[in-house]
């Protein structure tokens, strides 16, 4: 049995029952999910992800509509400019693949905001293909079972992409589910801070287990900040024209956080990401949302 056999088994008897992880979810439903996973626990994603589809079932829905709305409907999920990368990626299928989710890698990764990663597990997690997909759980496991090392570095490598295809099955069918095995390995078992050793199928033949070495003292990464940051200002902003449709004024989104410095800056940084327009003089809105004849009253 190799590594690969090993996780395979484990993850058909162990495999949490995710909605796109269904026979029938369609490529595109693959790449939502990933571009909503991206730095968001499942437990936030699943509710969302049901509700995207539900709404754009192809990227050819979703391009019909103004950018303005994927923004709204992705909420609280965090990181918004996902939104917007997930609908310029709609309009890009639709103009370049006539509505359809390549299955070629490099047509994948000439999308916008698809990168080594989300391309790579579209085309096998949708496609059933032989890739390394490769992200933190990942190289948290084959850092640890193959490797001996408590903990992987802070960013894939190519270097992680060569030693993942290794692990990988010739067969391309067992090849798939290897990867999407060790993904499953990484998010439930070999966790970051409280590894469950005793469940995982490489127990008896983790390398890190056989040197003995403890995990390091505190968290492998430091927990980043929300309260009070640049972030929190720039959710509440959000968080006010998402649910207005039309211009904003100014004075309103005075009213979300009182320091003005650090409003200021928030609010620029949105526009600077494209996330919001200024509308007229001193109104802002989404966009792609059609401004109104007169500003609304506060």
């Amino acid at each position: 049995m190799t590594f690969a056999d090993d996780a395979i088994t484990w993850y058909e008897a162990n495999a949490r029952d995710l909605p796109w992880r269904q026979p029938d979810t369609t490529p595109w439903g693959v790449l939502v999910s990933e571009v909503m996973l991206q730095q968001t626990p499942v437990v936030r994603v699943e509710p969302a992800w049901r509700s995207w589809m539900t709404r754009w079932p192809t990227p050819a829905a979703l391009a019909d509509d103004p950018v303005s709305e994927a923004i709204r409907m992705w909420g609280r999920l965090g990181y918004p400019r996902r939104a917007m990368r997930l609908h310029a990626c709609a309009v890009a299928i639709v103009e370049r693949h006539d509505g359809r989710v390549p299955d070629d890698l490099d047509q994948l990764l000439a999308l916008p905001g698809v990168g080594t990663y989300t391309g790579r597990a579209v085309a096998t997690f949708a496609y059933g293909q032989r890739h390394p997909v490769v992200d933190t759980n990942v190289r948290r496991v084959v850092c640890r079972a193959v490797e001996g090392k408590p903990d992987a570095g802070p960013a894939t490598t190519p270097a992680d992409l060569v030693a993942m295809e290794e692990l990988l099955p010739d067969d391309v069918g067992r090849a798939a589910k290897a990867s999407i095995a060790f993904m499953e390995l990484g998010a439930i078992v070999c966790t970051a801070r409280s590894p469950k050793c005793v469940d995982c199928p490489f127990c008896q033949t983790c390398a890190w287990r056989a040197t003995g070495e403890s995990l390091p003292e505190g968290p492998s990464r430091k927990p980043q900040r929300y309260a009070g940051t640049d972030r929190q200002v720039r959710g509440l902003i959000l968080e006010v024209l998402r649910h207005t449709t039309g211009p904003v004024p100014r004075q309103r989104l005075d009213l979300v956080w009182n320091d003005e410095v650090q409003r200021a800056r928030a609010l620029a940084g949105l526009i600077d990401d494209g996330l919001v327009e200024l509308i007229g003089e001193n109104s802002f809105a989404l966009p792609g949302d059609s401004p109104r004849d007169e500003v609304q009253s506060l």
